[in-house]
């Protein structure tokens, strides 16, 4: 019989509270509408975040589903600790968001997007721009600022599109200008060997390229500061650490779980106090595999912006921001100093927060997108958002598990349907250009296994934590 799931009650429209019952140590609260539909495991998963001991602080976004230990959509207030599986495999998944001068219509988007998969690999395993020793170090250390030196010592088409005073206004775009405090000796060997060859390539999954049109400005002020008019072409890049950051956070999930103090917890619900050897070590780790996944988000844009160069000739595509959404980092609210962790959500700091930045003006951009076939929106942080530790969802979040949406297959015999049919799929990609390296599995990926990003996006505003400058549809998809 499967486990109750904890109580939640109601308190206004977009806010569920549940309160601290043992073993709970703070009270837990989900920003969801009454048409936001959540998985009972999800809630279970987030009481279990809201029992660990230095907890202070634990909330989840309206794209909350379950994860490995703690759910997607969490964000984890530790006091003096560290926690890989609040962080996530796919250290510093994130969002990139680049703007072109074209309007819908003046480009052969169809083209564009085959020749951007001839030069970005789709999908698992896939290797693209080849690290030797001083190069991965550069990465770990300097992060996308690296890119200036790889561009010297190694031969990579990449380059071709790389331009000295473009890369400099690239890097105060970036969250972090592309770099954390790393160190390379807190690193596993196996995600040096593993990730070394994969700088440049996409993943699988729900990571993808697309090629999309602004359908809708909110914000015109805004949108002009960004860059951002009406049916412009831009290209959104999702991706993080590939296995290098895999090889991190499991590596320091079985760290933590070996912690005779841990002797009680599951691998996916250890933590590390932050200032012991092994805590400042994953924290270093961690650093490592968000320096290299900005890297690589900066490598994939480098190869968007030669595929336009060759078609078009030389061609401005400017980065609006690079944004992570699973990170754990030492912040202050109000007046405590707490490692807000964020699995599958994004930060969203107000201009006051991002003072010294090219956005004090604005607020922090936030890149969030839908599911293939769906709207994607950018939105800029308003700075009154302390009750969710100035964080905000990552996407739409999943209604149903990849499993389901596909069905399960045996040598060849069908043993469970998907709730997706082919029909249903193709209609939701319906003028939309799809190209991906996984005919048989992109159905896990399909818009009816997500959310309504429209409502996610509402609850967001109506919380008054972010304002929309922008809405974005796809013309082509490229998925892993």
């Amino acid at each position: 019989m499967a486990e109750p799931s904890p109580k939640l009650v109601r308190i206004d429209p977009l806010r569920l509270h549940m309160q601290c019952r043992a073993p709970m140590v703070t009270d837990a609260t989900i920003f969801a509408s009454e048409a936001i539909k959540l998985e009972p495991d999800a809630v279970r998963q987030l009481c279990d975040a809201a029992s660990l001991r230095p907890a202070k602080k634990v909330l989840a976004t309206a794209d909350i589903h379950v994860g490995f230990g703690i759910p997607i959509g969490a964000v984890l207030g530790l006091d003096n600790a560290i926690m890989p599986a609040a962080v996530g495999y796919d250290i510093n998944c994130g969002m990139r968001l680049l703007r072109t001068p074209f309007s819908r219509g003046d480009i052969d988007v169809d083209k564009i997007a085959a020749s951007i998969a001839r030069d970005i690999p789709l999908g698992e395993g896939k290797t693209n721009l080849v690290l030797d020793k001083a190069g991965i170090e550069a990465v770990i250390n300097k992060g996308a600022a690296a890119i200036s030196a790889l561009a010297e010592r190694i031969n990579h088409r990449a380059w071709e599109a790389f331009e000295a005073d473009e890369f400099a206004d690239d890097l105060k775009r970036i969250e972090e200008n592309g770099c954390l405090p790393a160190d390379m000796a807190a690193v596993p060997r196996a995600a040096i060997q593993k990730g070394s060859a994969q700088l440049g390539t996409l993943g699988g999954g729900n990571h993808f390229i697309e090629i999309q049109y602004v359908r809708e400005v909110f914000d015109r002020s805004l949108a002009e500061t960004f860059g951002l008019f009406e049916n412009q072409i831009v290209v959104m890049i999702h991706s993080g650490s590939r296995r290098f950051g895999y090889e991190v956070a499991d590596q320091y999930m079985n760290i933590a779980a070996q912690r005779p103090e841990m002797a009680e917890r599951k691998k996916m619900l250890s933590f590390l106090t932050a200032n012991t050897d092994a805590g400042k070590n994953y924290i270093a780790a961690m650093a490592a595999a968000a320096n290299f996944a900005f890297t690589n988000r900066h490598v994939m844009a480098l190869l968007v912006r030669r595929c336009f160069n060759r078609m078009f000739g030389p061609t401005p595509l400017p980065l609006v921001y690079d944004i992570a959404h699973n990170m754990a980092k030492l912040e202050t609210h109000r007046g405590s100093r707490l490692w807000v962790h964020r699995k599958g959500a994004t930060r969203a700091f107000g201009g006051e927060r991002m003072a010294g930045t090219v956005f004090a003006k604005t607020g922090q951009p936030i890149i969030t997108p839908g599911s293939m076939g769906t709207a994607s929106f950018l939105l800029v942080g308003t700075g009154n958002s302390d009750e969710s530790l100035c964080s905000v969802n990552h996407g739409a979040g999943r209604v149903m598990s990849r499993t389901a949406a596909r069905g399960k297959t045996r040598k060849g015999k069908i043993i469970a349907p998907g709730l997706i049919s082919d029909e249903q799929f193709r209609r939701s990609m319906k003028d939309i250009k799809l190209i991906t390296s996984d005919k048989r599995r992109i159905k896990e990926e399909a818009p009816d296994a997500y959310k309504d990003i429209e409502e996610v996006i509402r609850i967001v505003t109506e919380c008054g934590w972010a304002r929309v400058v922008a809405r974005m549809l796809p013309l082509a998809v490229l998925k892993g």
